[in-house]
């Protein structure tokens, strides 16, 4: 194959790409990253297939940057699939020699994929528009003879192809945040619970005024899911199913739980692959009603639960844990929010936040213990979470000294103490800890000031459970069990 002829393949396949970036955006305007997205199926099939191992790296290396290059790899594969598909409905019109129909070929074919795909007809028209936008701008002709201009204009096309698909991208972006912003959220028009209110404000009271420390109720609560796109179930159409080994099958939908008597419960959650002083662990103030109002009538017969979520997640742990679970409708005075599992999710009080399910619709009370989705894939988080303390904050104080604080959490066993040594371990004095807050599962600030030495210095911090036990000083990686070990870190009072 020849230089010129190369260069015009590469042209062509540039110019059907970015047919395939536009249709995601288009895609993307009319429905956002709802589960009608056209990129949703492709986007959450990269994560389900990808190799355990990779998926441990993910997680425990690259954290959020590991869920944000998988999200962008499945726009990627998706943009690279419609691109195929523009492709090969320009190649059909010009070997028919109808190049004036090449827009409405790539906008059927397209629209095609985009229903496959989608199962939703405007996203798939939006993806259709999208390519063939970008079709029909490329395709434009000055004055003169057609066929030296398809000789000489593949460079031009190409290129014109590439800006109007980012430029396409960047509108669809803007277009959706405005969208939001105008219409706003049905959170945000719900008014918040006298008594939810007053537990939300006696958090506030309780919480220390320090620079850079994460307050009692969590200002931005961390998420983890398994698919790169959360799914979307609606209200009308939930219902929970409790089935197995039970006495009497029964099913829930919202309307049931919403006429129940309603619990609001301060609760913590931790990710079981989060570092060892990260910052995926949260806590808010939940509205549901306790799980065993629910499991009661359905006589359950068996020794293990099985929890099954709308996005395909699976956790299996000892029934005896639901003696205290709750089934969350709220957050913090406002309905569930999507990215927490709306319209209703699990809350099994001092186990790792895997074992939360959202979005539930499935409760399974089993004879014999089974593997859930993240056991299956090497992690053991379904246990009591690990005690930790955690370092947030180093501040430099008017006085001259340093003011160190942070959370410690140690699930249903609480906090009874933690200590602090600015002397890399060799004596210790003890921290001035928050005022609990209501609950059995909640974690709590601690703060801790003093005269700082010359030079660098390692701060540590240990904590000490409810039950009078310290926590393990060895530091361990997250993978399998949970992260554990002392938090410390190198301070430099001329740096804060």
């Amino acid at each position: 194959m020849d230089r010129r002829a190369l260069r015009s393949r590469l042209e062509r396949a540039t110019v059907a790409l970015a047919g395939g970036v536009a249709a995601v955006a288009g895609s993307y305007l009319v429905v956002g990253e709802s589960p009608a997205f056209v990129a949703a199926l492709i986007a959450n099939t990269t994560v389900t297939l990808a190799p355990s191992f990779l998926v441990t790296f993910a997680i425990t290396v690259l954290g959020d940057l590991g869920s944000q290059l998988a999200y962008w790899s499945g726009l990627a594969a998706t943009a690279a699939t419609l691109g195929i598909v523009v492709a090969v409905a320009r190649i059909a019109v010009r070997r028919l020699d109808r190049p004036l129909a090449a827009p409405l070929a790539v906008a059927v074919a397209v629209a095609v994929v985009g229903i496959a795909l989608s199962g939703s007809a405007a996203s798939a028209v939006g993806a259709a528009v999208g390519a063939a936008l970008v079709s029909t701008v490329v395709d434009l002709r000055t004055p003169g003879d057609r066929k030296s201009a398809d000789r000489t204009d593949d460079s031009r096309r190409a290129v014109l192809s590439g800006a109007v698909a980012v430029a396409f991208g960047f509108l669809a972006l803007g277009g959706r945040r405005v969208l939001a912003t105008d219409r706003g959220t049905d959170e945000e028009q719900v008014p918040i619970p006298d008594d939810v209110a007053a537990m939300l404000e006696d958090a506030r009271a309780k919480s220390f005024d320090v620079e850079f420390l994460e307050p009692l109720v969590s200002d931005h609560f961390y998420t983890v899911d398994i698919a790169n796109v959360d799914p979307a179930p609606a209200r009308e159409g939930w219902s929970v199913r409790i089935h197995g080994a039970v006495g009497e099958e029964t099913t829930y939908t919202f309307d049931d739980v919403d006429a129940m008597d309603h619990d609001h419960r301060f609760e913590t959650l931790r990710c079981v692959g989060e570092s060892l002083n990260g910052r995926k662990m949260d806590t808010a103030v939940w509205t549901g009603v306790p799980l065993m109002d629910l499991l009661e009538p359905a006589d359950l017969q068996g020794d293990y639960v099985m929890l099954r979520a709308a996005d395909g997640f699976y956790e299996e742990f000892p029934v005896d844990a639901l003696e205290t679970g709750f089934l969350a409708v709220g957050m913090n005075g406002r309905p569930l929010p999507r990215e927490h599992g709306a319209p209703a999710r699990a809350l099994i009080p001092g186990h790792w936040g895997e074992i939360n399910v959202k979005w539930l619709t499935e409760i399974e009370i089993l004879d014999e213990p089974a593997t859930g989705y993240w056991e299956e894939r090497g992690w053991h988080g379904t246990g009591p979470v690990n005690t930790v303390a955690k370092l947030w904050a180093e501040n430099r104080l008017s006085d001259g000294r340093v003011e160190v604080a942070g959370l410690a959490y140690a699930g249903t066993r609480g906090i009874e103490r933690v200590e602090v040594s600015v002397d890399g371990g060799a004596t210790w004095t003890d921290a001035d800890l928050s005022d609990p807050l209501p609950g059995d599962d909640v974690w709590r600030q601690w703060v801790y000031r003093y005269d700082p030495p010359d030079g660098a210095h390692e701060v540590v911090v240990r904590a000490t459970d409810g039950l009078g036990t310290l926590q393990p000083e060895d530091q361990r990686r997250a993978y399998p069990n949970g992260p554990s070990g002392w938090v410390s870190k190198t301070i430099e009072p001329g740096s804060l």
